[in-house]
C-alpha cells in the first residue's frame, strides 16, 4: 500500500508522534493505521522505558495561581543545572502552570487516552453527526474527535500566549 500524507497526518494527529516515526510505523504495519498506532505505543513504551534509566538531576517548579481561586503547580525536569538556571527554562515552567490553570487538560500526550475514553467520544459525537447526509458523517466526526482531543491533551491545545504555538511547540 502506497502511503499518502494524509494517512500519515492522520496518525500523527491520533499519537502526536513525529511524522517520521508515523511514516516509519505505517510502513511497517503495511499501512494499516490500527497496527501503526500498536507499534507506536510499543516503541513510545520502550523510549520512555530508556528514557527513565537516565536520571533527571535538574529542573523547575513553575506554579501559577489565578485569582487566588485556581491554581496549578508544575515541576519541569531536565538533566543539567545548566539548563535548569537558565531563566527562560524558568519562565517556560510558569506558562506551562499557566496553561494547566486556564485549560484544565485531561489529558498529557495523546497516547493518554484509554479506548474507553475515545469510544465515549465516538458515542457522543455519532448522535450530534446523525442528521448529516451518510457520505459526511465520517468526515464530521472525525473533525469533531479530532478538535474534542486537542482541546483536552495538554501538548496539542494552542498555547494561551501565542496561539499560533502549541505546548508541544515550545
Amino acid at each position: 500500500m502506497e502511503l499518502t500524507t494524509e494517512i500519515i497526518k492522520e496518525l500523527r494527529e491520533k499519537t502526536g508522534v513525529s511524522v517520521m516515526q508515523c511514516k516509519k510505523a505505517l510502513e511497517e504495519a503495511g499501512g494499516d493505521l490500527a497496527k501503526a498506532e500498536v507499534i507506536l505505543k510499543k516503541h513510545s513504551a520502550a523510549s520512555a522505558e530508556k528514557k527513565a534509566e537516565r536520571t533527571l538531576k535538574a529542573g523547575a517548579i513553575g506554579s501559577y495561581v489565578h485569582d487566588g481561586n485556581i491554581g496549578a503547580m508544575v515541576v519541569l525536569s531536565c538533566e543539567t543545572d545548566f539548563v535548569a538556571k537558565n531563566p527562560e527554562f524558568g519562565t517556560l515552567a510558569r506558562d506551562i502552570a499557566m496553561q494547566v490553570t486556564a485549560t484544565n487538560p485531561m489529558y498529557t500526550v495523546m497516547l493518554e487516552i484509554s479506548e474507553e475514553a475515545k469510544q465515549a467520544a465516538v458515542a457522543v459525537f455519532e448522535k450530534e453527526v446523525a442528521g448529516k447526509p451518510k457520505e459526511m458523517q465520517a468526515k464530521i466526526l472525525e473533525g469533531k474527535l479530532a478538535s474534542h482531543f486537542r482541546d483536552h491533551v495538554l501538548l496539542e491545545q494552542p498555547f494561551i500566549k501565542d496561539e499560533s504555538k502549541t505546548v508541544q511547540g515550545l
